[in-house]
């Protein structure tokens, strides 16, 4: 009796169909096109992962410098100045701040004035 690998084989190509759902045309139909579209997608997503972090932190700096200009102080001079009062607040928490609670980041850049 001959064995073939055939019900493995069923099974890859179903996953990798299944990971391909929703894919325009012959790419989630087709197991190469398919294949080679879902290695791309997911080479792509794992390096825009890496780029989301760096999109957010650009952000945050964005809004925190904004809102620091407008108590008089540039976000060089803040950031340097909560270091050294040791304040260990990040950007993310910072921007919060800032748009949330401004008395609050009032607060915070006098401290950073005064350290």
């Amino acid at each position: 009796m001959r064995v073939t690998n055939a019900p493995a084989s069923r099974e890859r190509r179903r996953r990798r169909l299944e990971l391909a759902k929703g894919f325009r045309g012959a790419r989630s139909k087709l197991f190469r096109q398919a294949t080679e579209a879902v290695d791309r997608a997911m080479r792509l997503a794992t390096e825009h992962r890496k780029l989301k972090k760096r999109d957010f932190r650009q952000l945050w700096i964005a809004r925190v410098n904004a809102a620091a200009r407008a108590e008089g102080i540039s976000y060089s001079k803040l950031i340097a100045g909560l270091t050294k009062a040791g304040v260990e607040l990040n950007r993310k928490m910072l921007s919060e701040i800032a748009i949330q609670d401004p008395q609050g980041f009032k607060t915070i850049v006098e401290i950073a004035k005064n350290a």
